[in-house]
């Protein structure tokens, strides 16, 4: 039987993620200045301070609820790409996960297949671009492996933060091609896109939170 992610993980790893972006907003701003404004970290430490309070008063059992309303929480709160971009990628996740109060492996690779889908339409970055794409889509296609391969749900998750991982040191050696980070071009070589950053924390929480959670059956 397909191992199960409970509401309550997923909560937990809202949570937890909360916790880490805020205590890197010093370092994502850092990145951002090489690469952008240089206030991606405050940006997301006001934007995931508000999906913390949001996650604590919520009562619902829904993970896709729970899910949306983390990411109505940044897109109501962060300006710019960013705000709207990681917005996106958890509300189109709890369209998947609506009604659920517990999803599989094939639900999490869905909710991130289409997550990427929505973003690309929104962004128009791809691969390469030096953006989040750059460590979300690997992921992506990691977990959609570990579905089709029949993986544990702990080793599945631990290949996508390594993607995610992978995916974020390739863009010290691409020069951006999409947002503010496009107008200082070769400015941009030699660090890390601050977004993909974002992403790989993502991914690398919701390892940590299952690994070290009770709730998978």
């Amino acid at each position: 039987m397909a191992q199960k992610i409970e509401y309550m993980l997923i909560r937990n790893f809202l949570l937890n993620l909360a916790n880490t972006i805020m205590l890197r907003k010093n370092h994502l701003d850092e990145l951002d200045a090489a690469c952008g404004d240089g206030d991606l970290g405050v940006g997301m430490y006001i934007g995931f301070g508000n999906v913390k309070k949001a996650i604590e008063q919520k009562k619902s059992r829904d993970i896709g609820d729970l899910l949306d309303t983390a990411g109505r929480a940044i897109l109501s709160s962060v300006g710019g790409a960013s705000g709207a971009l990681f917005g996106t990628l958890f509300i189109e996740s709890g369209k998947v996960a609506s009604g659920k109060s517990e999803i599989d492996l094939k639900d999490l690779s869905n909710m991130f297949g289409v997550s990427l889908e929505k973003i690309r339409q929104r962004g128009g970055a791809k691969l390469g671009d030096k953006t989040l794409i750059d460590a979300l889509e690997p992921a992506v296609e990691s977990l959609e492996d570990a579905v089709q391969r029949n993986l544990d749900l702990t080793e599945a998750l631990r290949m996508a933060a390594d993607a995610a991982r992978t995916g974020v040191e390739s863009t010290r050696n691409l020069v951006a091609r999409q947002g503010k980070a496009r107008y200082l071009g070769e400015q941009t070589l030699g660090h890390v896109d601050p977004g993909a950053e974002v992403m790989k924390l993502i991914f690398e929480t919701l390892l940590v939170t299952c690994q070290s959670s009770t709730s998978i059956s």
